[in-house]
């Protein structure tokens, strides 16, 4: 009983509570209590987690992590739009396949001659059916890697259409008849197409950084010349770092101002020539992180405009796994089928076919 008068108990006691903020940076196992005790007049230890090397070294992996994710979602995302953009026609024409990195794929690649409105080039198209001005057919997965690219000047028997230049299919019935046309030719599978937008080619060197050109002189005037308005390109031999305009220019140069006798098949080998240079930039540690013009820090732009410089049937997975089958793939045989007269031997053209198949 309490003593206060009346005999009433005693008031609860009152208290009051206070409630520590947490750290933003937790310290570790008795730090805090280990700081205090200290006599020896030394200060007190760095609160926090110190950065070392292997943290420093996780969070650098997280971000390149978190950077390559980024381009794989655009470039699926890009790709799988292009791919709407496919006729039925086209994909009924096709062979069925595995899937790029575990099987052997043939992939037709044709580029347009179709030019821009305003071209001062002589005999060019801008409108209505184009010829197809590259022709080459890529064998990839399952361990081969190789190209052939057969000149646009080949004498072929068109379904439909009789014996013309093998370019012609595609101004008659596009890319369907095109992919019937080299099946037939070559007596091979193919796969999958894709439609080259040379319009969108420099935006795809450019996204890169640009790519090495190594071969002899080449100079030409493209669309004209820029006297008319069109394009000039001066290379000299060697090594040359070129950009999108001159890559476009390059791959259309037909006549060599340098060398007038090279011909339609060396303008086969210089578009080679130019994807083995995107391959170098893309599928090698140096070509991504290469100084001055290393591509790494630009793959999300690279990721997103490379679909977007064709047109294919292949959404962003197939896409994706014929890349990596092209990375991987180690060395890759190349070759040429043509001749100056557009005639082929059966004999050249069988012999160049196995070469392709069995790389």
């Amino acid at each position: 009983m309490s003593d206060a008068p009346g005999g009433l108990p005693d008031a609860p006691p009152q208290y009051t509570k206070y409630r520590a903020r947490p750290r933003l940076l937790p310290l570790r196992g008795g730090d805090e209590i280990a700081d205090l005790r200290r006599t020896d007049g030394r200060p007190p230890r760095t609160r926090g987690r110190r950065w070392t090397w292997k943290r420093v070294l996780k969070w650098v992996a997280i971000a390149v992590g978190a950077w390559i994710a980024l381009s794989v979602v655009l470039f699926f995302l890009s790709a799988q739009i292009q791919s709407g953009n496919v006729s039925g026609e086209t994909k009924k024409a096709l062979d069925d396949s595995g899937y790029p990195l575990s099987s052997a794929n043939n992939i037709l690649v044709l580029g347009s001659d179709q030019r821009q409105e305003g071209t001062k080039e002589p005999g060019a198209s801008t409108s209505g059916p184009s010829r197809a001005d590259s022709i080459m057919l890529l064998r990839i997965g399952g361990g081969h890697n190789s190209r052939l690219s057969i000149a646009r000047d080949t004498l072929v028997d068109i379904p439909g259409h009789g014996v013309d230049k093998i370019n012609a299919a595609y101004a008659y019935g596009g890319a369907p008849l095109a992919i019937q046309t080299v099946r037939n030719y070559l007596g091979v599978e193919v796969n999958h197409v894709i439609e080259v937008k040379f319009e969108h080619f420099p935006t795809l060197i450019n996204s890169l950084g640009g790519v090495t050109y190594k071969g002899g002189c080449v100079r030409s005037k493209i669309n004209g010349g820029k006297a008319n308005g069109g394009y000039t390109l001066r290379l000299k031999k060697g090594s040359t770092h070129i950009d999108g305009d001159q890559a476009l220019a390059l791959a259309r140069t037909r006549k060599n101002l340098c060398r007038p006798n090279q011909t339609d098949l060396d303008r086969a080998k210089r578009q080679q020539q130019l994807i083995s240079a995107m391959k170098s930039k893309l599928a090698t540690p140096w070509g991504l992180l290469g100084v001055p013009n290393g591509s790494f820090y630009r793959l999300p732009f690279i990721a997103w405009n490379t679909p977007r410089t064709f047109r294919s049937d292949m959404g962003g997975a197939t896409l994706g796994g014929v890349f990596a089958a092209m990375a991987i793939g180690g060395g890759t045989h190349t070759e040429v089928l043509g001749s100056l007269d557009g005639s082929v031997p059966e004999t050249l053209k069988a012999a160049a076919v196995r070469r392709f198949l069995k790389n």
